[in-house]
């Protein structure tokens, strides 16, 4: 029996799993899971890579007492955010997506090459924390100065476990920097904005190996955790798909990006997958749930919540997409604040945000339908809020699609899909 370690890490958790197939269905156990969180260091958001990779090192090792035959490992993260090296030193620190500190350097950054060009290269929805205007900031400060390489998260950890430096296709895309076209970094791009250019090399694909970890080959998955999640559905044919947890990525299968000037304007990203674009929208999922739970009722589980928002009678709705969502120190207050009708019970307030993010469902697949051409029958749904039974049922009534929620661990599946075909034969 040969068996495959996918480690999945999330923005706020972790998890070491174990795939092997069994009359030819792929098996899987959890060995291992841990906590991930932003930390503030010095009035910024940052990643603490150090303990992610203690975290890392130990499922590995929990994984190998009980699974001693394990073939290979792979990686896979959020995208956006990286660690700079100088040599085999980190610059420190590594900066969280949620950090705000590239407000400031966005317009001289347009100055340079303004986002309709930009978007038309490289078809990359406009988020403030996408690493182009990361990697602008840092240019700014002088943090680049004498850097030899940047690596995206999960790339730094499997860095970390191999020695060796490779560069992954999936989660470079939601850099901003590379073209929709070539699936390469725009060097164009790079020279507009005063970028090195050493730090662009060319792209790997999914399914390469990229090293050895004690014994063990450690593979390139599709390292942006979405990129994963859409390789793990078994979708049937071209269906629109969420994946659901901190973040909600709602898209499709494209065989070609859309950059045209209707899914700028409507913020659409054409992000690689593994043959295929997904052409897909980053907008608001369980975060502000979970941080509505955090202050709220941080003892109670989901299941109760969920039947406490489907009693609630309260009918008022919020643009879940807000900037006002994003980080707020309270985000109790940002509802307070948006609404004109204030909520009255715990009920009240989750029964607002899942009406809100169905709502935003609706809105984003609209769009995307207009963009396309194209009209889908069927959404999928995987991931944390595909267990939600309550807003799969908001999401179904607001979208009019038929909604197959699958509570399955999509992105250690697709990470395990692509080991298992690309790298060991099962």
């Amino acid at each position: 029996m040969k068996y495959c370690l996918a480690i999945d890490i999330g923005a706020s958790s972790g998890r070491h799993i174990v795939g092997w197939k069994e009359n030819g269905e792929v098996k899987t156990e959890a060995v291992c899971r841990f906590p991930n969180g932003v930390i503030e260091d010095n009035g910024y958001l940052v990643w603490d890579v150090d303990a992610l990779l203690s975290h890392v090192k130990a499922g590995i090792d929990r994984a190998l007492e009980r699974f001693p035959g394990i073939a290979s490992l792979s990686i896979d993260t959020w995208g956006c955010d990286y660690v700079l090296l100088r040599g085999d030193e980190e610059v420190r620190p590594c900066f969280a997506y949620r950090d705000s500190r590239t407000e400031a350097v966005i317009p001289a950054a347009h100055e340079r090459l303004p986002f309709e060009k930009l978007y038309c290269r490289t078809g990359c929805q406009f988020q403030p924390f996408n690493t182009i205007y990361q990697l602008c900031d840092d240019l700014q400060r002088g943090r680049l100065e004498g850097v030899t390489d940047f690596l995206m998260v999960p790339e730094y950890l499997m860095w970390k476990l191999t020695g060796k430096k490779r560069r992954e296709y999936t989660n470079a895309t939601t850099t901003g920097l590379v073209n929709a076209e070539t699936g390469e970094f725009d060097l164009e791009i790079v020279r507009k904005l005063g970028l090195p250019e050493n730090l662009f090399p060319r792209l790997s694909q999914p399914g390469s190996v990229a090293g050895e970890y004690q014994g063990i080959k450690v593979a390139l998955c599709a390292t942006h955790d979405t990129a994963s999640a859409v390789e793990g559905i078994p979708m049937e044919g071209e269906q629109l798909y969420i994946s659901s947890g901190t973040w909600s990525l709602l898209g499709v299968k494209s065989p070609v990006p859309h950059t045209g000037e209707k899914s700028r304007e409507a913020n659409y990203s054409n992000e690689g997958g593994v043959g295929y674009i997904r052409y897909q929208k980053n907008i608001m999922g369980m975060w502000i749930v979970n941080r509505l739970r955090d202050e709220l009722c941080p003892d109670k589980p989901f299941p109760d919540i969920a039947a406490d928002a489907e009693a609630s009678a309260f009918d008022g709705t919020v643009d879940a997409n807000a900037q006002c969502f994003l980080a707020p120190d309270s985000m109790k207050d940002a509802f307070d604040r948006t609404l004109d009708a204030k909520p009255q019970t715990i009920g009240d307030y989750f029964r607002c945000a899942y009406c809100s993010l169905a709502l935003s469902y609706r809105d984003a697949i609209r769009e995307l339908e207009e963009n396309t051409g194209r009209t889908y029958e069927t959404l999928y749904i995987v991931g944390g809020g595909a267990k939600n039974a309550f807003l799969n049922q908001l999401t179904g009534e607001a979208t009019g699609k038929q909604v197959v929620a699958l509570p399955i661990e999509a992105t250690a599946l697709g990470n395990l899909k692509i080991q298992m075909e690309g790298v060991v034969s099962c």
